[in-house]
């Protein structure tokens, strides 16, 4: 019998650059924490004063948090009118938009236009591109998820989150709605098993295990302190949206928790970032 894996745990931050108290979250909760990666929206307010936080913490693994809803586009409404209003705002209804972009010819054009546009401004911040995820998971649709692959080598993408989590587990440690988190596991697994073999073949970096699906904005220190003393063998990963606002303020007071951090030490659990895979 051979050793067991040794557990290694990605802890990344979505909504990087989407306002002051949410870059303030991030940052502190890598600073005094146990966060590891962040995932950076390009198009949003505060995405520049992110980079220049970034840039000063050179153990801060960015990626790209791909925003095809909710937020900004990177496109103007005449470049991209199935996609963004006069405003220039993507739309807040998902499931909507989801439909459209796998439906409509055109709108499918547009989503690559914009996310090529996202890769790009990603590129002109100088940071290295330590991974690849989307808001809501849109990363993983299949228009979105075909652009990215086919992609992949010209734009430097090596590592993708995986969304898949481990349904039972979760179910165990966190808590939350039946329907809403059955129906996630569902959807993200399908999602997930679609794109396997490519991410195989491709050689794709990624973790088999994605936890916080189920949990999004309650990933809190009861929470975390469970995962840690459960988590596999291997390589997982656990996102959050760390942030000073209300909202969110557990799951920033989680991640720089002292009993997680002494947990984290108790549990010889290793913290990396995608570019450790």
């Amino acid at each position: 019998m051979g050793a067991a894996l040794p557990r290694r745990l990605i802890v990344n931050a979505d909504d990087f650059g989407r306002d002051p108290a949410a870059n303030e979250g991030i940052t502190e909760a890598h600073d005094r924490g146990i966060l590891t990666c962040a995932s950076l929206m390009v198009n949003e307010p505060s995405a520049a004063a992110a980079v220049e936080l970034a840039r000063r913490r050179p153990n801060l693994g960015v990626g790209l948090h791909l925003t095809l809803v909710c937020g900004h586009g990177a496109l103007s409404p005449e470049q991209a009118p199935h996609l963004v209003d006069g405003r220039g705002r993507l739309s807040d209804n998902a499931p909507k938009a989801g439909m459209l972009y796998f439906f409509s010819r055109a709108a499918r054009a547009e989503v690559e236009r914009e996310v090529t546009a996202q890769v790009q401004k990603f590129k002109e911040t100088g940071l290295p591109l330590d991974h690849v995820n989307g808001h809501l998971h849109l990363h993983l649709h299949p228009v979105v998820a075909d652009i990215l692959l086919d992609h992949a080598e010209e734009w430097g993408i090596d590592a993708l989150r995986w969304s898949r989590d481990l349904f039972w587990m979760s179910w165990k440690l966190g808590s939350g709605p039946l329907f809403y988190r059955v129906l996630h596991a569902v959807i993200f697994n399908l999602l997930c098993l679609r794109v396997k073999k490519r991410f195989c073949k491709m050689g794709i970096r990624h973790t088999p295990r994605v936890f916080g699906l189920m949990q999004t904005s309650h990933v809190d220190e009861a929470y975390l302190l469970k995962l840690l003393e459960h988590l596999p063998p291997g390589d997982s990963e656990v996102y959050s949206h760390p942030s000073t606002e209300a909202k969110y303020q557990k799951e920033f007071s989680a991640l720089t928790s002292p009993k997680v951090l002494r947990k984290v030490e108790e549990e010889r659990i290793e913290l990396i970032c995608y570019r450790d895979l």
